[in-house]
């Protein structure tokens, strides 16, 4: 692979982990298990693109958005009993981010409204993220491999069957927190 097509691609890897999250960096997993990505450069591109993506949205509602937010009662008094809630939970609720795949936003959100120091909030998501993507890629990429063959699963399938596991997983978790909060 040229440089500029293997900077394209770790790049859009990141861009995947940073708006997506799973099926984007699952794939890349899928595709160091067969050998055809770096899994160093994959690890490090969804690292930093989940953190990047988590970030974005927690230093968007620093600041004045929270002021333009308490302007609605109805957001004033929701986003007061979350601030309360995350200021108990402030190191868990910067840990869970990257693992909670349909509170990701509100999460982020949350932690700024509530006050959370950005050093504490960057440095924890992004050792959360490094762990997210490593674990993921783990799975994937070499776990998935390494057993399914046991079981009569080889090839793509021992990389595919586990990406899909973790695709199902947190598209599950996604729909029973998101209607947790409804």
């Amino acid at each position: 692979m040229n440089a500029a097509i293997a900077a394209a691609t770790y790049a859009g890897i990141a861009v995947a982990a940073a708006l997506e999250g799973e099926i984007g960096f699952v794939t890349a997993a899928a595709l160091v298990s067969r050998g055809y990505l770096d899994p160093l450069k994959v690890t490090a591109a969804g690292a930093i693109g989940a953190a990047l993506g988590d970030q974005f949205y927690f230093y968007v509602f620093r600041g004045r958005v929270s002021i333009w937010l308490d302007r609605v009662p109805a957001i004033a008094k929701r986003g007061r009993a979350l601030a309360m809630s995350v200021r108990r939970h402030e190191t868990l609720a910067i840990l869970m981010i990257r693992f909670a795949p349909g509170l990701r936003i509100i999460l982020a959100a949350a932690c700024a409204y509530s006050g959370v120091p950005a050093v504490k909030f960057s440095l924890l998501n992004g050792l959360t993220s490094i762990v997210w993507a490593a674990g993921l890629l783990a799975l994937v990429a070499w776990v998935g491999p390494a057993y399914l063959p046991r079981l009569g699963i080889s090839g793509w399938w021992s990389a595919l069957i586990p990406a899909l596991f973790v695709v199902i997983v947190f598209r599950l978790l996604s729909r029973v927190e998101q209607n947790a909060i409804e």
